[in-house]
């Protein structure tokens, strides 16, 4: 009865675009982001949480960026959707919650209109696709390459350091190691970028002190975006690494993963047996303004179908994991899972946990905001420079 009664509500919200038979029915458990499913008994609740996710495609006849550059990013900015749409899932979880739910034709909360926004196709928007796209530069990509999963993840890295509204930090692991110590010390640093008369005429906070949740200024803990970039294989996915990799969808702190085939990005969002899930950016729309008559025109920015699936043997071996970890507490508890699912069940590891920064490692140096009256091209190069030591300490891994 309970079943039915979700179904039929299911379908009333999307009447035109949901046949909830297309998921097969199995024995296997689903898990989306940390949450588990029956798919006999809870597809409609499944269904719903796959929709609620913030969904990027690719769009046409948005300004072109940089002034003349491309007005649609169709064959070449499917990564750049994908760690839009990661992003976006870690901003819901720290202002929303992750049991948040989107409904079609209903008044949304602001801090979901305002996630959005930072979202749009528009250069003034932090996490646009103009944004990306020209901070990409600085990793050696054209605008209008294709980017790679750990290319976006360096990109959010740094524009992350622009955001006014959300005090978090984004840590992107180097040479397969996360290091306990460094993401503590980033966490609970809070940088002030400007001198006392530069910040009074600057009509915004910093980044670091202006945030809309309280509770993580009063604990000292920035919310953490953790990406940890992997090559699981040289021309395949290594067998090997599949049960770890699932084990990283079930955390409760899972982001998904950005990965897919060559020149063909996808957000995978969580799995079932031997299949992932993922939300497909290969769809162009047309460029939207989300804010029409005071209302938010977002229902293009919600996947309103089935998800699609692929094997995973078929996953190219290059992918980059996310997770969000709100409070200490948070990361404290993903380290303990990491060591007890990963580490330690594992022959081959996907990846390590190292509690001290390693020796021989250049010193680590929490990033800080450049000067706010930096713009443009300048913007890019100051925002390159913070990160050199890093980017030469890679290549030197290589």
């Amino acid at each position: 009865m309970e079943a039915a009664l979700l179904k039929y509500e299911y379908q009333a919200a999307f009447p035109d675009c949901l046949d909830l038979e297309e998921l097969p029915d199995t024995d296997e458990p689903v898990f989306i982001l940390g949450k588990q499913y029956d798919i006999k008994t809870e597809k409609c609740n499944l269904l719903c949480d796959i929709s609620s996710r913030l969904w990027f495609t690719y769009r046409k006849k948005f300004s072109p960026i940089g002034g003349t550059g491309p007005s649609s990013d169709a064959g070449w900015g499917c990564m750049l959707r994908c760690g839009q749409m990661m992003l976006a899932q870690a901003l819901i979880c720290q202002h929303l919650g992750r049991d948040w739910r989107w409904e079609k034709h209903k008044e949304q909360p602001e801090a979901y209109r305002r996630i959005l926004h930072f979202f749009l196709d528009r250069k003034d928007c932090c996490y646009s696709i103009h944004q990306m796209a020209q901070m990409g530069v600085g990793e050696g990509k054209s605008i209008g390459e294709w980017f790679g999963p750990n290319t976006v993840a360096q990109v959010l890295k740094k524009l992350a350091l622009f955001d006014e509204w959300n005090s978090f930090a984004v840590y992107v692991s180097m040479d397969n190691t996360v290091v306990i110590e460094d993401i503590k010390k980033m966490c609970s640093y809070h940088p002030q970028t400007c001198s006392m008369s530069q910040c009074s005429s600057y009509t915004h906070q910093s980044a670091w002190s202006r945030s809309g949740d309280t509770s993580t200024q009063s604990s000292g803990w920035r919310p953490l975006l953790l990406i940890v970039p992997l090559r699981l294989g040289i021309n395949h996915i290594n067998p090997v690494y599949i049960e770890a990799f699932k084990e990283c969808f079930k955390m409760s702190q899972s982001l998904g993963a950005l990965g897919g085939k060559p020149n063909n990005a996808y957000y995978f969002i969580g799995f079932s047996g031997d299949e992932l899930i993922y939300l497909d950016p290969h769809t162009t729309q047309t460029f939207v303004d989300t804010e029409e008559a005071g209302t938010v025109q977002d229902q293009t920015y919600h996947c309103q179908k089935n998800p699609n699936r692929m094997k995973i043997l078929n996953l190219d071996p290059s992918v980059a994991l996310g997770f969000f970890c709100k409070e200490e507490k948070d990361f404290d508890d993903w380290c303990s899972v990491v060591e007890k699912e990963i580490l330690k069940k594992q022959s081959l590891r996907m990846f390590e946990l190292a509690p001290k920064h390693p020796p021989h490692w250049p010193p680590f140096i929490p990033p800080t905001k450049p000067d706010v009256s930096t713009t443009g091209a300048e913007l890019i190069e100051s925002t390159d420079k913070l990160f050199d030591m890093e980017e030469e300490f890679e290549i030197l891994t290589v």
